[in-house]
């Protein structure tokens, strides 16, 4: 995960508080965290910007990093023989690459900038040092995520969006 950072872009930890308090998709992620714990929580994050058509997560690729959208879109593609078929599309305060984070398999479906956008990353060796430092923020993070999973796994149309 080696992505430039155009100086322009600004990030703001209350732009992605706001958007994933604003997400009302089905499988949004609801975490009880103050705004310290929030700040706090960013701290073991890095920032970064996605280009329009910058491929995010690739099928098949045994990276476990997990991603917090501040601002843009993202298209979701699984590949077969068949050819690609589109998933899903994430907005702001959406959350993508859950599964592989934790079941630590091959990503089941690649995830592509739809135009520019902000997002946070979390890398499994930062959220291990975070569970070392502050377990009750790993703890209610990952049941944040636990919920993320299970909403996207009882969609049956969308199962396969658990990235």
């Amino acid at each position: 995960m080696n992505f430039s950072q155009p100086a322009s872009v600004k990030f703001n930890v209350h732009d992605l508080i706001r958007a994933i308090t604003q997400n009302s998709a089905y499988d949004a992620l609801t975490c009880a965290l103050s705004g310290a714990q929030w700040e706090l929580l960013v701290s073991y994050m890095q920032p970064f910007a996605l280009t329009q058509g910058q491929v995010l997560i690739e099928q098949g690729a045994l990276d476990r990093t997990l991603y917090l959208v501040e601002s843009g879109t993202l298209s979701v593609h699984y590949e077969d023989e068949d050819g690609s078929m589109k998933l899903a599309i994430l907005n702001p305060g959406a959350v993508v690459g859950e599964g592989a984070f934790f079941s630590r398999q091959p990503r089941s479906a690649s995830v592509v900038g739809t135009g520019p956008g902000k997002l946070w990353c979390l890398t499994p060796l930062r959220f291990t040092e975070m569970a070392n430092r502050q377990p009750a923020l790993a703890l209610e993070l990952a049941m944040g995520l636990g919920g993320v999973i299970a909403k996207r796994l009882s969609h049956k149309p969308k199962r396969v969006t658990v990235t």
